[in-house]
């Protein structure tokens, strides 16, 4: 099923006015088994069916599009109506009749007010029935025009529905960008802030020191953007922000260097930059600490110095 196919058998199944053309069909005529058929060059699909004699066909259901008469309905445009088989100088010998058990049999075409075929309000029974007078047909002709114009009815409210359905989903998504964005930019920056401190501190001239003030100045500012970003997501998407930091929170403990790992000068110094560089340099992200002071009496007595 195709999904514009599947949007008609949907749209046909929101209308509540539809079991009850079906039920009236059935008892205006005595028939037992009455559907709305979308009916496509390649298929034929119950949208919406009323059975009481087991022809065992549900909403969804599919039937072979070259065994019905709806299919010759779909290309002549013109409704079919059978009194009884075994008596109709048409139908006596037709194959769909005997490969369905039906003796009686109408199905007038649905069609949307711009004349677009959606397909057939058809009913069918094993028993003879009386059909062809003018009440019946005009009947199932007016079900079948208000059904179309109920389509038609429909299709800016599904249009808004699908829209409104995007712009959620695009939404989302957005927020999901923005709280990935906004922790993902924080450790880079971090970074660039321990540089320009570590520079303030060893400048050997005027220019340098001032080049890291600028560079400073610059990452405040980004960061209060940063920080911006994260409020935003948290005030549109709070409970899923919240989850990304717990998760960032217990990945960098995971990284986090071990007891006994070894390390260069160089990562070690790496590693203080990065440190100094959180907002919470004496804890980690669960709130132990990082950072022990010891006084000196308490070092020399450790080295056996007193």
């Amino acid at each position: 099923m195709t999904i514009d196919v599947m949007r008609d058998v949907e749209a046909i199944a929101r209308m509540d006015v539809v079991p009850t053309i079906l039920d009236m069909v059935c008892r205006s005529t005595g028939m037992g088994f009455a559907a709305v058929a979308r009916v496509t060059e390649e298929q034929w699909i119950a949208c919406a069916v009323r059975d009481s004699i087991a022809f065992g066909l549900a909403p969804g259901g599919e039937l072979p599009l070259e065994t019905t008469l709806c299919n010759e309905i779909r290309q002549s445009g013109c409704l079919v109506v059978i009194d009884h088989v075994a008596e109709d100088d048409r139908y006596r010998t037709h194959r769909t009749p005997a490969l369905y058990g039906f003796q009686s049999y109408i199905s007038v075409p649905i069609r949307r007010t711009n004349g677009h075929f959606f397909g057939t309000l058809c009913a069918i029974d094993p028993k003879p029935a009386r059909l062809q007078h003018g009440d019946t047909i005009a009947m199932f002709t007016l079900f079948a025009d208000l059904i179309g114009r109920h389509l038609d009815a429909q299709e800016p409210f599904t249009r808004n529905q699908n829209a409104l359905a995007d712009e959620r989903e695009a939404s989302k998504l957005r927020d999901q960008f923005l709280a990935v964005l906004g922790h993902d930019l924080r450790e880079p920056l971090a970074a660039i802030q321990a540089g320009a401190s570590l520079l303030k501190k060893t400048a050997s001239d005027d220019r340098s020191a001032h080049v890291a003030e600028v560079i400073e100045r610059s990452v405040g500012r980004m960061g209060s953007l940063i920080q911006n970003v994260m409020d935003f997501a948290r005030g549109r998407f709070g409970g899923w922000a919240n989850r990304l930091e717990r998760f960032a929170a217990t990945f960098a403990c995971r990284a986090a260097v071990k007891a006994g790992d070894t390390l260069s000068q160089a990562e070690m110094r790496e590693l203080l930059l990065q440190l100094f560089a959180t907002d919470l340099p004496p804890h980690d992200v669960h709130g132990r600490s990082t950072i022990v002071q010891l006084p000196r009496e308490e070092l020399e007595r450790r080295f056996g110095r007193r």
